[in-house]
């Protein structure tokens, strides 16, 4: 009986310790759905630093609150509304990136937008944990920078390298 214990928990060990050394890249190949592509955090400061995109953040309000990326537009996961969007972006050949804590929401959002004939439309690889990473300003509720980052969750939390995880 306790070797049989024992194996069932070996088993969840390293099931865990699995799980643990997934990377970013495997974990966001496996949600990724669409056809939606990724734009590096990179390539977005330099679109960002010459106002050439619209930058839109699908976490919910409270993660927004806590950071965010500057000149983004909070639009939500679960309050997400095309019709906002409509008010926002009015030319349909507008670029536009979105992003949430990793990329999986942002897809998911992304994929909406281009079903509603938005035609430049991209999800920033490793959301705003790759962005903080890269060591690019957010900013809080109040306008001001901060290391303060709404991870989501602490699974997630494990992403941001460079930054105060907040979930």
């Amino acid at each position: 009986m306790k070797l049989k214990i024992i194996s069932i928990l070996a088993f969840f060990l390293v099931i865990q310790i699995g799980v643990a050394q997934e990377s970013l890249n495997e974990v966001l190949k496996k949600h990724h759905k669409s056809d939606i592509p990724y734009i590096s955090a990179t390539e977005l400061r330099m679109q960002q630093s010459k106002n050439e995109v619209i930058i839109l953040d699908s976490r919910e309000l409270q993660e927004y609150k806590v950071s965010h990326i500057e000149s983004a537009i909070s639009v939500g996961f679960d309050v997400f509304s095309m019709e906002n969007i409509f008010k926002f972006v009015k030319n349909k050949e507008t670029p536009i990136v979105i992003y949430c804590t990793l990329g999986i929401r942002s897809e998911m959002i992304a994929a909406q937008l281009k079903k509603a004939g938005y035609k430049d439309v991209k999800s920033l690889y490793g959301g705003i944990c790759e962005w903080k990473n890269k060591e690019y300003k957010v900013i809080d509720s109040t306008q001001q920078k901060t290391n303060n980052i709404h991870t989501y969750s602490k699974q997630w939390s494990r992403w941001l390298l460079n930054g105060n995880p907040i979930y």
